[in-house]
């Protein structure tokens, strides 16, 4: 079972672990605008559905916090368009 996400500020990434693998996106924030760059995951974690539920993770702490994104990543953008509740989001 995935753990909750987590700002690891320190690295600028988001991460979610699960079974021991994490994956993460990397973020650069300016203001009250957060840019997700790149999503990254391991191979053995593909197919998963763990960077899905990492980007939903990020979008939900986004709109909790008033923030906006900008969708660099192609699967970040990808997610977005899958789930238009989230366009209200995008800078």
């Amino acid at each position: 079972m995935p753990s909750a996400v987590r700002d690891n500020a320190a690295l600028s990434r988001f991460e979610l672990e699960a079974d021991g693998i994490t994956v993460f996106v990397n973020y650069r924030k300016s203001g009250n605008v957060v840019s997700l760059d790149h999503t990254e995951t391991p191979v053995a974690a593909r197919r998963r559905g763990l960077a899905s539920r990492l980007i939903e993770g990020v979008l939900e702490e986004a709109r909790a916090k008033g923030l906006k994104v900008t969708p660099r990543c192609g699967f970040v953008r990808g997610f977005i368009d899958a789930h238009p509740q989230y366009r209200d989001l995008v800078e």
